[in-house]
Formats: structure tokens, C-alpha cells, sequence
């Protein structure tokens, strides 16, 4: 049976106050033995300290990104080894935001998801449709293209080891967000998708929903079959919106 897991993307939120009281409440709110897997992503300069924070928690570091290089002269870029080395267990790879605003392709989110599975971090991969897609209903061929490039650089097996999480893009930071109906069914795709290749990974691989997930419509959400959990954002600043959407996860 799947694992429930709820995964928290900060962005670029927060400070060395705000994460302190946000982590302290979140360790402090949830129950001894959690049914759901919990993972927080802050921002890069914050991992090391929030992963002293979270140390003997129930609560996983996660990264919001990394480089597709596993090392050498790229100014800037944070690699898989670096996140592994802080004590960093997840990553997102391929979140709308990296493909929309920093012209991200399909191929360099495989080749991140590929250098995360190397350095044993459990990638996120971020698959989803921007709302014209949908409008001209091309939401499963958007999700096949990012999906496939994975599968045929890495393979069902190592994809399965990693986790998925569906953003309709149009749902990201809007206040809107996809029907349960409408996250059954993209994610119903994205197994059957991954069952073509290996039918039993594909009936273990947790897929998370992203999409203004909130304490208000999580429990809902959850409930459809194939949704395995949630990739949240702003909900995911705020200790009681967060704590509620674990406990819906459950």
C-alpha cells in the first residue's frame, strides 16, 4: 500500500526567524507516529539550518532544486551530492515555476531527476499542463512528454523510486484549483502511463497533487484512488493550514 506524503515547497519564502517558529509549531503539532510522510523544501541557504532543526523529527529536508552536473564550474548551481551531504533525503525537479520562468526543458529535468537518483536523494517530479493546454484539452499529452523523457532516460525502475506530483499549472498560486475528478484523473493517467512500462511500480508509485492544496479542500482531494498525497506551497508557511492538510493525508 502506498505511503500518504505531504511535501511542503516554501519557495522563496522565509527567515531564520519565521523558520524557527514555523518548524518548532510543525514538530510540536504532529502526532508521535504520523501516518503520512512529511517533508519541508526552504530555500537553499536555509537547509542546513532547518535540517539541524528538524534532526530526530518525523519531519524529511527536501531541496526545491538541483543541478543536472554532479560537479565543476557552474557559478551558482547547488549539486545533488551538496544536498545529500547536508542531510537533504527529497528534491523537486521540474516545478512549473523552474519550466516557465527559467526556461527549463523536459530533457534537463530528466537529466536533474537522473544526478538526484545517483546521489541516493528521492527526486519530485513535476508534471502539469498550463491552462491553454487544458482549454484545448492537450493535458495528457503535456504529461506524457514530461513524463516519458524520465522513463527513457531512466527507466520505471528508477522513476519509481522517485516520487510524482501533478501542478496544473493554472492552479499554482491562483486560489483555484483542479476538482478531485480532475486530480483522479490526471493522476489515473500518469500510472497507467507508467504501467505500460512495469505495471507493479506503477501501482507503487505515490503521486502527489499540487495546486493550491489548503486545509479546506486536502481531505477531499485525498480521497480520489490515485492521489497519493500533496505537493503544497503557501499553505504549506503556515503551521495550521499545514498540520491540517497532514492530518487529512492520514
Amino acid at each position: 500500500m502506498r505511503r500518504p506524503m505531504v511535501a511542503g515547497n516554501w519557495k522563496m519564502h522565509g527567515s531564520r526567524g519565521e523558520n524557527a517558529r514555523l518548524v518548532e509549531e510543525l514538530i510540536g503539532g504532529l502526532p508521535p507516529a504520523a501516518s503520512a510522510d512529511c517533508v519541508v523544501c526552504p530555500p537553499f541557504v536555509y537547509l542546513q539550518e532547518v535540517g539541524r532543526m528538524l534532526r530526530d523529527s518525523p519531519i524529511a529536508l527536501g531541496a526545491q532544486d538541483t543541478c543536472a552536473e554532479p560537479q565543476g564550474a557552474f557559478t551558482g548551481e547547488i549539486s545533488a551530492g551538496m544536498l545529500k551531504d547536508i542531510g537533504c533525503k527529497y528534491v523537486i525537479v521540474g516545478h512549473s515555476e523552474r519550466r516557465l520562468i527559467f526556461r527549463e526543458s523536459d530533457q534537463l529535468v530528466a537529466r536533474k531527476f537522473a544526478a538526484a537518483h545517483a546521489k541516493a536523494l528521492i527526486p519530485i517530479l513535476c508534471v502539469g499542463e498550463q491552462l491553454a493546454d487544458r482549454e484545448a484539452n492537450r493535458t495528457e499529452e503535456v504529461i506524457a512528454r514530461q513524463l516519458d523523457v524520465v522513463l527513457e532516460l531512466c527507466g520505471p525502475d528508477v522513476l519509481g523510486q522517485g516520487v510524482v506530483a501533478y501542478e496544473p499549472v493554472w492552479a499554482i498560486g491562483t486560489g483555484r484549483n483542479a476538482t478531485p475528478q480532475q486530480a483522479q484523473d490526471a493522476h489515473a493517467f500518469i500510472r497507467a502511463r507508467i504501467a505500460a512500462r512495469d505495471a507493479r511500480i506503477a501501482a507503487e508509485t505515490r503521486i502527489l497533487y499540487g495546486g493550491s492544496v489548503k486545509a479546506g479542500n486536502a481531505a477531499e482531494l485525498f480521497a480520489m484512488p490515485d492521489v497519493d498525497g500533496g505537493l503544497v506551497g503557501g499553505a504549506s508557511l503556515k503551521a495550521d493550514e499545514f498540520l491540517a492538510i497532514i492530518a487529512a493525508a492520514r
